[in-house]
């Protein structure tokens, strides 16, 4: 038994092949300078193209319209019989004309190119005494015998040496004995086409020399155009390759690309700016951090010292100093918590922990913190309702903040006065207040004004109050007393309700 021979493995299916495709590829993979210059030639060949067509067709209409119209009024008659130069073919009919060399009669027809066609048996072709060409029939021809005697058609043709022509083609009764005979007049074109095929290579080369220029000066509009792309890809490569952020590249107009041009150097300017800022962040915070350990390692080398030496410090010292100590780590613990808490960019962003929150009770649970503080100080306090979206715990924080940078200025036996109204949280102390040179600067982080750097504190505590506000959509500012009086006025405003809903 012979084996079962497997069938050969079927051909892997032939992937069509797919220019459009393969031209999007080159076209993507071109720069930006050559693919303007090769849509601007691409435009201006195809404007040039259409006239060039829309020229070529419109003198072709006209030249033989010309023609057509000469066609429509001659007329060609007189009977065949007078010719006398009849033959089974053109070409006989020709031959015979040319060996008898006969001059027309009085009163025959005068038209060279005319041909009368004699149907019948045996189909007769007769020219004029002096014709010099014979016309091709077709077979359509005989067609125009079913027409009336003054219809006609013009059709395109040839002569019997291979001249093209516009053919004339009717019918009439030359001969009452003989049939009706088909009349064909027919006028040379062949300097028509031959100015035409002149006009199309004329049209070609303009439109060649056209599409040259086009591309040219597409080239040149486009390198003057991407001439402020450049520098700032320049200016991008500079900037990605030594990390100098701030570079910017000169504004010329009010076009899309000096608008470009204008909005990287405005992110040039702000990546510098936040640059400096988060170095001086991280300077100020090296010096706040730099104090509060300086004194613990001191501290710390005095207690390991008196227990390697073997002279215990006195216990009151000992206390004091662990009461130094655990003061010491409660800053430091502050310190991070405010460096945390202002790590977010300046900018507001979106909280997570948005809520209906209600801003009396905040104020009054700070109050009731910051009277521990404050043990000396008088609170005057006077909350109406109001709630507001945000975030509860920077809220608060933001409330204790303010609260107490007034119970650290304000004077022994001070006041305190925390209003609220209409979503306006005022806090007034009777401190020393804030010099008007040094206003603009109290929301700054690490910024401590110079007469009270001797006092506790980070220097941004009102910063986070400032972060805190914007973040609930609200609004911060500090100033002087409204009466005149001594001391400082914080004012928050917050959109809200009076209710809940």
């Amino acid at each position: 038994m012979t084996p079962a021979i497997p069938p050969p493995p079927l051909a892997p299916p032939r992937v069509p092949h797919r220019p459009r495709r393969r031209f999007v590829t080159w076209y993507r993979a071109r720069s930006l300078r050559s693919r303007l210059t090769f849509l601007t030639a691409a435009a201006v060949a195809v404007a040039i193209a259409a006239s060039a067509l829309a020229c070529w067709f419109i003198v072709e209409e006209r030249m033989y319209g010309v023609v057509n119209s000469d066609l429509e009024t001659v007329r060609g008659g007189g009977p065949p019989a007078e010719f006398g130069d009849c033959a089974s073919t053109p070409q006989a009919a020709l031959r015979k004309v040319q060996s008898e060399g006969r001059q027309p009669t009085a009163g025959g027809p005068a038209a060279r190119d005319t041909q009368y066609v004699i149907p019948g048996p045996a189909t007769l072709f007769c020219l004029p005494p002096i014709a010099t060409k014979a016309i091709v029939l077709e077979p359509d021809d005989m067609k125009i015998l079913e027409l009336k005697p003054n219809q006609f058609v013009i059709r395109d043709g040839h002569y019997t040496n291979g001249e093209p022509a516009k053919v004339r083609v009717s019918w009439d009764r030359v001969n009452p004995a003989l049939p009706p005979a088909l009349v064909m007049v027919a006028t040379p074109t062949k300097a028509i086409e031959d100015s035409l095929r002149q006009l199309a290579f004329v049209l070609g080369g303009v439109a060649l020399g056209g599409v040259i220029l086009a591309g040219l000066a597409g080239r040149l509009v486009a390198r003057s155009a991407l001439k402020p792309v450049d520098q700032l890809s320049d200016a991008v490569e500079h900037i990605a390759r030594t990390e100098e952020v701030g570079s910017t590249i000169p504004v010329h107009g009010e076009d899309e690309i000096a608008r470009l041009s204008t909005s990287f150097n405005s992110m040039s300017t702000a990546l510098a700016n936040s640059r400096e800022r988060q170095t001086r962040l991280i300077a100020d915070a090296g010096h706040e951090l730099r104090t509060p350990l300086t004194s613990l390692r001191t501290n710390v080398d005095l207690l390991i010292r008196s227990d390697e030496t073997g002279r215990p410090l006195p216990p009151a010292t000992k206390t004091k100093l662990l009461g130094n100590m655990k003061a010491q780590m409660q800053e430091l613990t502050a310190l991070i918590g405010d460096l945390l808490q202002l790590s977010r960019p300046d900018s507001p962003k979106p909280v997570r922990n948005l809520a209906v929150v209600a801003l009396h009770e905040i104020a009054e649970r700070a109050v009731s913190r910051a009277r521990l503080r404050g043990p000396g100080l008088v609170f005057e306090t006077a909350a109406e309702p109001w709630f507001v979206h945000a975030d509860a715990a920077s809220l608060e924080r933001a409330v204790i903040n303010l609260l107490d940078n007034a119970v650290k200025y304000s004077p022994p036996g001070g006041t305190v006065e925390v209003r609220l109204q209409q979503g306006v949280l005022t806090v007034r102390d009777h401190g020393p207040g804030i010099p008007p040179d040094e206003l603009p600067y109290v929301f700054d982080r690490f910024w401590r004004s110079p007469s009270s750097r001797q006092l506790p504190g980070s220097g941004l505590g009102l910063s986070i109050v400032a972060q805190s506000v914007r973040e609930a959509g609200g609004e911060v500012a500090l100033g002087p007393a409204p009466d005149g009086g001594p001391g400082t006025l914080a004012t928050v405003r917050l959109p809200g309700a009076p209710t809940a809903g």
